[in-house]
């Protein structure tokens, strides 16, 4: 009878089993060949160069080339350094201790706190929920901004795209949420962003406060490309480890379109030809994997809230089309508004959340929509009031959507550190609502 325990034993026989490795072949661009070792599409494979070691993925297979993506810098890789293949894809660390920290594209801490304690590796990659045994989508997230939890009500396990061009406060409005929100846990996806607006969106838009309660995943714009999808998924994996303990995530993600644009970098340097504006078919496959893994699931939900960064203010562009068509309702963002100092630049009219009919009351539908038929009209009238040449009486909705367009601004606007309860929002607008049909009355 053996007396050396099974775990052991097991450690012994991978030591002593031989270590097959193979040889850089070729570097072209992004891309690393290695040959002379097997491995699987998303299995790592280390390289050896002079000074260290370089992580890379497998990405495609050509006969018995591996074609690899580096998840660092490639300066030192020459032709002939030694590669071994790990087996298996890079782990990850997940844990309550996540919590307050904020870790690099790979889940990497680099904030220099404590080292991770009780944590347990998990794989990166999951499976979504399954579609017959997700929970409905029938209670209402707060998210602490009155223009959202009123006009585009966001329900907890649902996925929200937010829609803009650059510099109109898309990250401002993702720190308002994350303050906001009474969601348990907010897990932060930071991918591509300006090294610069990293520590800026960390101390001064999400606070300590928001941070106790977050996880942020950074991969700046100058990362591999790699790195930055991998960022994606990695935020994801950590919003599922808290779903799958019982708890509401808000997962934010900021942005999406630059997950796809590094989806670009590798599929064109893996060899796929490219198809729409430049975009490989990886791109719009590798979409639906992303954003289906968010959701309610049996126990606990991720809210997804993902922005687009759409290229000159395009909202049809290939990227915000298909988003559009994965998510369950989109908030648009309006340079126009931004340029005039109406924060956060919400355009209402244009933004819809599909749960609304699920997650609010009869009552509440209706004062939502009065509300919009009274931003509508002023909308349609909008040329003619300015150039004064609408005549007052000559439409009564009209008539009162002037009347009471400066309570409507007050309303929508709300400045970035303030946070509103969302049945304090509810009885603001019912209190504008009475207010518009008290003009009715009078007239």
């Amino acid at each position: 009878m053996s007396v050396v325990p099974d775990a052991l034993r097991a450690g012994l026989l991978g030591a002593l089993a031989p270590r097959r490795t193979g040889r850089v072949t070729r570097l072209v661009g992004l891309r690393v060949e290695v040959e002379g070792v097997e491995a699987a599409v998303g299995d790592a494979v280390r390289v050896w160069r002079g000074g260290g070691t370089l992580d890379a993925e497998v990405v495609a297979v050509q006969g018995s080339t591996l074609a690899c993506m580096p998840l660092g810098d490639l300066t030192g890789v020459r032709f002939g350094d030694r590669a071994e293949a790990l087996g298996r894809p890079l782990p990850l660390a997940v844990g309550e201790g996540l919590l307050g920290r904020v870790l690099d594209g790979l889940g990497r801490p680099i904030d220099d706190g404590p080292p991770l304690a009780d944590w347990e590796e998990v794989s990166v990659d999951a499976a979504p929920p399954h579609p017959l045994r997700r929970d409905l989508v029938d209670r209402q997230l707060a998210l602490g901004v009155r223009a959202l939890d009123t006009l585009v009500p966001c329900g907890r396990g649902q996925r929200l795209g937010i829609f803009a061009g650059s510099g109109v406060g898309k990250s401002s409005l993702l720190s308002m949420i994350a303050r906001g929100t009474d969601a348990q846990v907010s897990v932060l996806a930071l991918v591509g962003e300006r090294g610069r607006e990293v520590n800026e969106f960390i101390q001064r838009d999400l606070g300590p406060e928001g941070l106790a309660r977050s996880v942020v995943v950074v991969a700046t714009s100058d990362e591999p490309a790699l790195v930055r999808i991998r960022a994606a998924f990695t935020a994801t994996r950590i919003a599922e480890w808290f779903r799958d303990r019982g708890m509401d995530v808000v997962l934010m993600m900021d942005s999406l379109t630059r997950f796809a644009m590094a989806q670009r970098e590798v599929g064109l340097s893996a060899g796929e030809p490219p198809a729409t504006r430049g975009y490989p078919p990886s791109v719009f496959s590798q979409l639906p994997k992303l954003l289906e893994r968010a959701g309610a699931a049996e126990t606990g939900s991720i809210t997804g809230l993902y922005t687009v960064l759409v290229e000159g203010d395009d909202m049809n562009e290939p990227i915000a089309d298909a988003a559009r068509s994965i998510l369950d309702g989109h908030i648009v963002l309006s340079r126009r508004l931004a340029t005039a100092g109406h924060f956060p630049s919400i355009e209402v009219l244009d933004s819809i959340s599909r749960v609304e009919p699920a997650i609010t009351t009869p009552e509440r539908r209706s004062h939502a929509r009065e509300l919009r038929r009274l931003m509508a009209a002023h909308r349609d009238a909008r040329d003619l009031i300015e150039i004064g040449a609408y005549v007052r009486g000559a439409n009564p909705l009209v008539d009162r959507a002037v009347a009471l367009q400066d309570v409507i601004d007050a309303f929508l606007r709300q400045d970035v550190a303030e946070t509103v309860p969302a049945e304090a929002s509810w009885g603001d607008l019912q209190l504008l609502v009475e207010a518009s049909m008290q003009l009715a009355a009078a007239r």
